[in-house]
C-alpha cells in the first residue's frame, strides 16, 4: 500500500481523514531505521565478572578480600607506635613504587585529610599568593580550582587558561614563571595532559598538579612538578576520605618563606612557627585518619608491587583503554569525548559520546546496563556532555571490559527501540 505524505488525505472506506503534519523529530532516525533493518542486538550471554566501572570510588583490586585487612590496628591511637608505623609504612611503600619511575628522592610524601580535594586545597591555601597564578583547566574540578582562586582566596592576578570539555587548552601559552595549577588527568572529561608537556626546569613559579586519576596509571614528569596530589580511591581502588600530598623542595622553600594573609584552617596548616611540618610527611597526620582505610591502601600497594610495580599498573590501564579504542573504531555511533588525538586521551576515566542518542536515551542505555548488573555508575559527570564514562584504571580487568563491549550494543538498541 502506498503511504501518504504528511498533511495528505487518506480514505479508508467511506471515511476521509486528514493526516497531521508531524514534526521532523517524530520521524524515525537513520540509526533507528538501521536498527530496524538489521534487527535488535542480541542480549549477550556473558557478563563482566565485576560490573564496577565507577570513576570514583573505583573498583577494588582483583582478588580483593576484606579479610586481608585484619592486621589494621583498630581501636588504637594513630599516635601510638603501631599506628604511626602503619601510616609511615604506607608512605614508604608509596615511595618505593614512585621513585623507580622518576619521583625524586628528596620529595616529601604525606597523608592528608579530605581526599584529593583536601590535598589540592591545602596546596592552594598554603602556597599561592606571592606570584601571579595561571589556572589551566578543562573539566569540572579544574574549574573548581579556578573558582576557589578567584572567589575564595580572591587572588587578583589569575590567568585563566581554559579548554572546553574534550579539549585541552593551549599549553604553549602557559607562563611557567607564574605559579601554575592544573589537572593532569581530567576525570570528568577523559582528557589528560601529555607526559612530555614542556615544563622548563628553570621555571620561577611552582607547578601544582592535581593528579588523582593519573598517579599509578600514567607516566608523569615527576621532577617537573612541585606539588602532586591524588587520592586512594582512584587508580588503586582504595577507600575514600584521605588524600596524598607530595611536595618538592621548592614547595617547602615557599612554605617557609611565605605566610598567607588569610586565616588558615588547622587541617590546611603545613608549617609551625614558620617551619615546615615534616612530621606530617612521616606519618604524624594532621587529623585522625582511618586506620582501616590506611590498611586498605597498604593492601592495594602490596598488590601493585606483586604484579610488577608502577610500570605494570600503567600497562594494565593502557590495555584496558585499548579494549575501548577497538570498540570505538568498530562502532559508528561511539566516539571519544577527547576527540581523535590519542596523546591526550585518558586511559583511566574514558569518556564516550553516544552520537546518535539524545540525553534521555543515553540515560535509558545506562539504566538498562545497571538493571542487568553489567555496568554500574558509568554515566557521564553531571556537568559534562551526556555520554558514558567507563573507568579503565589498573584495578579493572581487560576481560571484564571485553565482556562489557557487546552489552553496549544491546543497551544502545534497547534505548532506540
Amino acid at each position: 500500500m502506498e503511504m501518504p505524505v504528511d498533511g495528505q488525505r487518506r480514505t479508508e472506506g467511506a471515511v476521509t481523514m486528514l493526516l497531521p503534519r508531524t514534526s521532523r523529530f517524530a520521524r524515525p532516525s537513520a540509526s533507528c531505521l538501521a536498527v530496524c533493518s538489521r534487527g535488535l542486538a542480541t542480549k549477550p550471554a556473558t557478563k563482566p565478572a565485576c560490573p564496577n566501572f565507577s570513576s570514583g570510588p573505583c573498583a577494588k583490586r582483583p582478588g580483593y578480600d576484606v579479610a586481608k585487612l585484619a592486621s589494621a590496628p583498630l581501636g588504637r591511637s594513630h599516635r601510638a607506635k603501631i599506628g604511626k608505623a602503619k601510616l609511615s609504612g604506607a608512605i614508604q611503600m608509596t615511595r618505593d613504587l614512585l621513585e623507580p619511575v622518576g619521583l625524586p628522592a628528596d620529595y616529601h610524601i604525606g597523608i592528608v585529610p579530605a581526599s584529593d580535594t583536601g590535598a589540592v586545597e591545602m596546596a592552594m591555601w598554603s602556597l599561592l599568593g606571592p606570584k601571579p597564578v595561571t589556572c589551566v583547566h578543562f573539566e569540572a574540578f579544574g574549574g573548581d580550582w579556578y573558582n576557589d582562586l578567584t572567589t575564595q582566596l580572591k587572588l587578583e592576578n589569575v590567568v585563566n587558561v581554559k579548554g572546553d570539555y574534550g579539549k585541552l587548552p593551549d599549553l604553549a601559552s602557559i607562563d611557567w614563571n607564574t605559579d601554575v595549577i592544573f589537572t593532569f588527568n581530567g576525570t570528568t572529561s577523559g582528557v589528560k595532559c601529555p607526559a612530555d608537556m614542556a615544563i622548563p626546569a628553570d621555571r620561577e613559579g611552582l607547578v601544582i598538579a592535581d593528579s588523582t586519576s593519573a598517579v599509578f596509571a600514567q607516566d608523569m614528569p615527576w621532577d617537573k612538578l612541585d606539588v602532586i596530589t591524588y587520592s586512594w580511591q582512584k587508580c588503586l581502588g582504595g577507600e575514600g576520605a584521605h588524600g596524598m600530598l607530595i611536595l618538592s623542595p621548592r614547595a617547602v622553600e615557599r612554605l617557609e618563606s611565605y605566610t598567607p594573609p588569610w586565616p588558615m584552617p588547622k587541617i590546611f596548616r603545613l608549617t609551625g612557627k614558620g617551619k615546615f611540618s615534616k612530621g606530617i610527611f612521616d606519618g604524624a597526620t594532621i587529623n585522625t585518619p582511618s586506620m582501616l582505610a590506611n590498611e586498605d591502601y597498604i593492601d592495594a600497594l602490596e598488590w601493585a608491587k606483586s604484579i610488577g610495580g608502577y610500570p605494570a599498573l600503567v600497562a594494565k590501564a593502557n590495555a584496558n583503554l585499548a579494549v575501548i579504542e577497538a570498540k570505538v573504531a568498530a562502532t559508528p555511533w561511539l566516539s571519544f569525548l577527547a576527540g581523535d588525538d590519542p596523546t591526550i586521551r585518558s586511559n583511566t576515566s574514558v569518556c564516550l559520546n553516544v552520537d546518535d542518542l539524545s540525553a534521555d536515551q543515553v540515560k535509558k542505555m545506562i539504566a538498562a546496563l545497571e538493571k542487568e548488573n553489567v555496568a554500574l555508575d558509568i554515566g557521564g559527570y553531571r556537568s559534562a556532555p551526556p555520554g558514558l564514562r567507563i573507568w579503565c584504571g589498573p584495578t579493572v580487568e581487560a576481560s571484564d571490559l571485553e565482556s562489557l563491549m557487546p552489552w553496549l550494543d544491546w543497551a544502545h538498541d534497547e534505548a532506540l527501540a
